[in-house]
């Protein structure tokens, strides 16, 4: 369970939202509506990035920019981003964002294989934060999840085309698939539905901030966080947060009244703003009936984002420093435990299993060492990538080319982490809170998740951590984190780098912590606030305490086992009975009890579920730890007193003390000793009995489930058989969908080159066009309905100031070398009334022109602008004026 560490964000807010905007194959019309639909006052900046051809010049820009008003620009390496203007994506590069500018970088994986829309999402993310929007287009593959991912771990907004608008739907549903939407719509929709979420996320805010400051005496003391309770008359504005905590408690198991409330709220606050949602009271309600909702609460506040070897310093400490001292102090020894808590999507696992790696290379001596890794996280989805162990292309930027050449297999879109670093992890669904810690650990690694939690819960984690590591055992916490005022506990290796070495000083703080699995707490099983005169309260502190030690201290050692024989509560010790098995944790009793005992306490367990009596066990004999044997006796009783404890058992052990050695004076008694000896070889033999007729129970009764699971096995193998043959149905049907789109995909390559082919002979047409116009000695302008530039000849551009980027302005905006103030009024007339205006005018130079205004008119015969031609009569003028003066004289 990893949270995004806060020194990751920007620490200064950004006044501009940047929106970005990915798009692959058929992206240019659902960009042209969405643009379209985009005021050009929103106040937000949009960074399109496009998968194009990296010989190619781009017209993306271009073509943009004819469908919106706000300016469209090709990106530049270190352009700062504005509001309300468009960046383009140039070709042959990656574009991300850094503090608020454009950065430009070549491509990193080669053609085929590049990710351009990954890149700009996940830097937003990284620099955004949670004012990060993030939009996928159509398009094919899978490009854009990842960053959408990054986006939505942040707290940021991420939205989709909806599929069935798309022209290739790739893109979109990958994204959906992967459960990182918040919003689909076709694009025309997505700019409304995007301003109107950041209106209600702000308008959030505000309200929440008015009514701390009207009722400042509800607000929680220091060390009191939101989810603890208080009276009901004194705090109504906590109920609905309860309210939330319960229903995620019911639904989960998982209690989040000990997170931090900001951390919490934040994410509530963007689902109520993504449902439309005013209040956290009708928030609440619409979860108690909406579980859907609820599992994607659950998985928006547990989604975190990691790499490896983040904090590069410290990794490099513990790889020069700790792990070479650690394995120093366990020559001895040949395997060392470790524990990742909130590990993630496993890249912090992964780097420990790597230093470990490379420590034990650079042992000066060979040494058999072996590690193995436990990584928990509260994330199943979290758990299931990191156990697939495939990570993308960009983790090259945080691990060298060395590492990826030895710890990775590359493969064309992902890395895969080597086997023999994937069987140093064993990863694990694991509640740090609630469920019992790993123990006997050489290493414990807890980066950035206390700092997430309130000052009861970070003080209860750093005794559990004292009490899970060896004597020499290294902590390694965040950056943010240290031991608090357990300082006794733990010596600091690297105050900086906040790593820290076990001490053996328990006894001296005066600490005593046993681990013991327990349930999820019930929200009313939280301290409440009572007067300190209360003599009542006090008395009753008093007799709970008192029972405690007696439990403790003098009762029996017990275990509840549910029906699947799951052990779900532990009481006094254990440890004689007991023993964690090899492997994946495991915290099933009949995985756990000593072998000596577990065939007899399987046959009372079933046996005490069918009857109402406790089933008791005398004489059973136990290896102990001391390799020493224990005479127990074990009761097992079927529990139906409460509904909590429906269908579970509670198994007791009761140490038998061993019979006291006969003294000498007893011994040199002839006939008492041989009637005492009698007595004992009775005992013995009866003993045996007892034992010969419990075993042909158990064989009894093992030939009983035997004949009822080969029945199951055989219903179970008609079953598999019947799968296989559906198996086999959807494989060939599968089959002939494959060859049916193969079919479809040399089709629409067909098409596509008859498509390359029309736009070859375009192109030609175009350049003949442009040809012929530059050949003549006329200069001729083209302006569409609006008089804005559209084209011109070379000609043109000498008397008339125009340039490639003047395509687009207004005639009026033109500066001219003709004497002629009414030409934009000349050709308005000519566009309003059809009818050529053609006039004699002299320029700034002493030159003539004719110019000549006409209709534009289509192949369809629609009037689409006009024609300015301009053509130089100074020669015939001269002439004229020459034959005047000759005429006069």
């Amino acid at each position: 369970m990893v949270f995004l560490n806060p020194a990751t964000r920007s620490t200064e807010p950004i006044a501009t939202r940047i929106v970005g905007l990915g798009a692959s194959a058929g992206g240019l019309a659902p960009l042209e509506q969405f643009f379209g639909q985009v005021p050009p006052n929103s106040g937000m900046a949009y960074i399109v990035v496009q998968h194009l051809d990296p010989t190619q010049k781009a017209l993306l820009a271009e073509l943009l920019q004819r469908i919106t008003a706000m300016p469209v620009h090709e990106a530049e390496h270190e352009m700062r981003v504005e509001p309300d203007c468009v960046y383009v994506i140039p070709p042959n590069s990656e574009l991300s964002v850094v503090h608020a500018r454009l950065n430009l970088a070549p491509p990193a994986a080669p053609r085929g294989l590049r990710l351009p829309i990954n890149v700009l999402f996940s830097s937003l993310a990284r620099d955004q934060g949670e004012r990060s929007v993030a939009v996928v287009l159509s398009g094919m593959g899978a490009d854009g999840t990842l960053g959408l991912q990054a986006i939505k771990a942040v707290g940021g907004l991420t939205a989709v085309q909806q599929p069935d608008s798309a022209q290739f739907d790739a893109m979109p549903k990958s994204a959906i698939a992967a459960g990182c939407a918040d919003i689909v719509a076709p694009p025309a929709e997505l700019p409304a539905l995007i301003q109107a979420y950041l209106t209600r996320l702000t308008a959030l805010g505000p309200e929440a901030e008015t009514k701390t400051k009207t009722k400042p005496k509800s607000r929680p003391k220091p060390e009191q966080e939101i989810g603890s309770a208080e009276p009901a008359q004194s705090s109504p504005k906590l109920e609905p947060m309860q309210s939330v905590f319960q229903v995620l408690r019911e639904r989960t198991r998982h209690d989040f009244s000990s997170y931090k409330p900001s951390t919490l709220r934040r994410r509530i606050d963007r689902r109520m703003a993504i449902h439309a949602i005013p209040t956290l009271a009708e928030y609440a309600d619409f979860l108690q009936h909406n579980t859907q909702e609820v599992d994607l609460l659950f998985k928006e506040v547990l989604i975190g984002v990691t790499n490896f070897f983040r904090d590069a310093a410290v990794w490099e400490h513990l790889a020069a420093e700790v792990m070479p001292e650690l394995l120093a102090r366990r020559s001895a020894e040949h395997s060392l435990r470790a524990w990742v808590v909130g590990c993630s999507s496993g890249e912090e696992a992964y780097s420990l299993a790597i230093v470990f790696s490379e420590a034990i290379q650079g042992l000066a001596t060979a040494h058999e060492f072996s590690l193995q890794i436990f990584a928990s996280d509260l994330s199943p989805d979290a758990i299931s990538v990191a156990r697939r162990g495939h990570y993308p292309p960009s983790i090259r930027k945080d691990v060298s080319e060395d590492r990826l050449a030895r710890f990775f297999s590359a493969h064309e879109t992902h890395y895969q982490v080597n086997k023999n670093i994937r069987d140093m992890v064993l990863f694990a669904q694991h509640d740090v809170l609630l469920d019992p810690p790993f123990t006997k650990l050489d290493l414990l690694a807890c980066r950035n998740l206390m700092i997430y939690l309130d000052a009861g819960q970070q003080r209860r984690l750093v005794p559990l951590f004292h009490y899970s590591l060896r004597p020499g055992g290294v902590l390694l916490l965040g950056t943010s984190e240290t031991v608090g005022r357990f300082n006794l506990l733990f010596n600091p290796i690297n105050s900086k780098l906040r790593t820290y070495l076990r001490q053996d000083n328990a006894a001296a703080v005066g600490l005593d912590f046993p681990v013991q699995p327990r349930g999820p707490r019930p929200a009313a099983s939280k301290e409440i606030y009572v007067s300190p005169s209360t003599s009542t309260a006090i008395t009753k502190n008093l007799q709970q305490a008192a029972d405690q030690v007696l439990l403790q201290v003098y009762s029996p050692a017990a275990v509840v086992v549910s029906s699947q024989g799951d052990i779900v509560y532990i009481s006094g010790r254990t440890g004689k009975y007991l023993e964690p098995a090899a492997g994946k944790a495991n915290w099933n009793f009949y995985a756990m009890v000593r072998e000596s005992l577990r065939a007899r306490l399987g046959d009372a367990l079933h046996q005490a579920a069918t009857q109402e009596e406790a089933v008791h066990l005398r004489g059973l004999q136990v290896q102990s730890p001391g390799d020493e044997t224990q005479t127990v006796d074990v009761t097992v009783q079927a529990l139906h007193d409460s509904a909590s404890l429906k269908d579970m058992f509670m198994v007791v052990f009761r140490d038998v003390a061993k019979a006291p050695a006969p003294t000498p004076a007893r011994r040199g008694r002839g006939k008492s000793q041989s009637a005492d000896q009698a007595a004992d070889q009775a005992a013995e033999v009866q003993q045996h009995l007892n034992e010969i007729h419990a075993l042909r129970e158990q064989n009894r009764t093992t030939r009983d489930e035997l004949q009822s699971t080969n029945e199951e096995l055989q219903a179970s193998n008609e079953e598999l058989q019947s799968t296989n043959e559906e198996l086999q149905s959807t494989n060939e049907e599968l089959s002939t969908s494959k060859e049916e789109m193969q079919s479809m995909n040399e089709e629409l390559q067909t098409i596509n080159a008859e498509l390359q082919t029309k736009l070859d002979d375009l192109a030609l047409a175009q350049s003949d066009l442009s040809n012929i116009l530059n050949s003549i000695d006329i200069a001729i302008l083209f302006l569409d309905q609006e008089l804005n530039v559209r084209r011109y000849t070379d000609l043109a551009a000498k008397i008339i100031n125009l340039r490639e980027s003047d395509v687009g302005r207004p005639l009026s905006d033109l500066t001219t070398m003709l004497e002629y103030p009414a030409l934009h009024d000349d050709a308005a007339e000519t566009l309003r009334t059809l009818a050529t205006c053609e006039n004699e005018i002299h320029t700034t130079d002493k030159r003539w022109f004719s110019v000549r205004i006409i209709p534009y008119r289509r192949l369809d015969n629609v009037i689409d602008g006009v024609v300015l031609t301009l053509v130089d009569i100074s020669a015939s003028k001269a002439l004229e004026s020459s034959l005047r003066a000759d005429a006069n004289t």
